[in-house]
């Protein structure tokens, strides 16, 4: 069984996490309907019953709705509270059209503590196991981070604190002002978005100037015990059903890779595109988001599922398009 960073933190997270996104309702401003609230009762049960038990959220996710209907279910169930490891994450802030204000970051100490209480009304709970910082804020002053998350874990709010989408230097600018460990950083890592990896290969190379994924990210994280992530590990379904139409041939190739890996593994296509992200020793937390049980249950398969050297190195270099430097 592989040893999560996350655990050397006492939280005995599942290898999977269940991603709330989808939760709600859907990206709109209609109240949340009995219909949704059932949908989230399938789901959360059936991802505790495939040994899920860490869930994600943020504030933001269908508006708000996907933290309130996921509240209900618990009002409705209270006793799953303590077999869930919750987290969310804050720091968007959406435009606002009547002062003509654009979308933006907001990490300032006094919105991170109203979000959180937010967050919490919202779940109708106490505290949150984990709280991320969502995207990097232009203006974060980390001095001022620290505060509120100190502030947080005295008030008993939150037990834990990460980050998502941010690099090995801005963790390191901000755990210099927090006195709480920062324990989590949430990337788009998938067999699609490959940059963190070829980040590391292309050390050395021309190519490395397309590359965008910050350099020795994957690395920090893993020498600092901060648990890896991976926000997009199904790629949209990319390799797992999803329309290839106008899909590139190094998709479609290894669209075809994966199926026949999964026919030979009796397998789901789901569990061998998670299986391929959770062999890397980084040990790496891959965050579905489907609704469907039958889709978590396909997910939950990766755990059961071996790739060989030869296996993983094949799907990279199909979806590389091009064969290795």
């Amino acid at each position: 069984m592989t040893v999560l960073p996350i655990h050397n933190h006492g939280l005995n997270a599942s290898r999977l996490i269940f991603g709330c996104m989808g939760l709600g309702g859907g990206w709109s401003r209609d109240p949340v309907q009995a219909e949704h609230v059932k949908q989230a009762h399938e789901a959360v049960e059936t991802a505790l019953g495939s040994g899920i038990n860490m869930f994600d959220h943020a504030d933001i996710y269908a508006y708000g709705k996907a933290e309130t209907v996921f509240g209900q279910v618990l009002q409705e169930k209270p006793e799953l509270r303590e077999k869930m490891i919750i987290q969310s994450k804050l720091g968007i802030r959406f435009p606002d059209e009547v002062r003509g204000i654009p979308a933006r970051y907001d990490f300032s100490k006094a919105y991170i503590l109203e979000s959180v209480d937010g967050i919490l009304s919202r779940l109708g709970i106490d505290y949150l196991d984990i709280l991320l910082l969502h995207r990097p804020d232009a203006l974060m002053d980390a001095r001022e981070v620290g505060e509120a998350f100190h502030q947080l874990k005295a008030a008993g709010k939150v037990r834990y604190f990460g980050v998502s989408n941010m690099s090995a230097g801005q963790i390191r600018l901000l755990q210099a002002h927090c006195s709480e460990k920062l324990v989590i950083n949430q990337l788009e890592l998938s067999l699609h978005k490959i940059g963190w990896l070829e980040t590391g290969i292309h050390v050395n190379q021309d190519a490395a100037k397309n590359n965008i994924f910050p350099e020795g990210t994957l690395e920090y994280c893993q020498l600092e015990n901060i648990q890896l992530q991976a926000w997009g590990s199904l790629a949209k379904g990319l390799y797992s059903g999803a329309s290839l139409e106008n899909a590139s041939e190094s998709v479609k190739n290894t669209a075809q890779r994966v199926k026949r890996l999964a026919e030979e593994k009796q397998a789901s296509p789901e569990a061998i595109v998670l299986a391929w992200l959770m062999k890397h020793p980084a040990a790496i937390q891959p965050v579905i988001g489907t609704t469907a049980p039958s889709r978590i249950r396909a997910c939950a398969e990766a755990e059961n599922i071996v790739l060989s050297r030869d296996e993983w190195y094949s799907l990279y270099v199909s979806s590389r398009g091009v064969g290795l430097p």
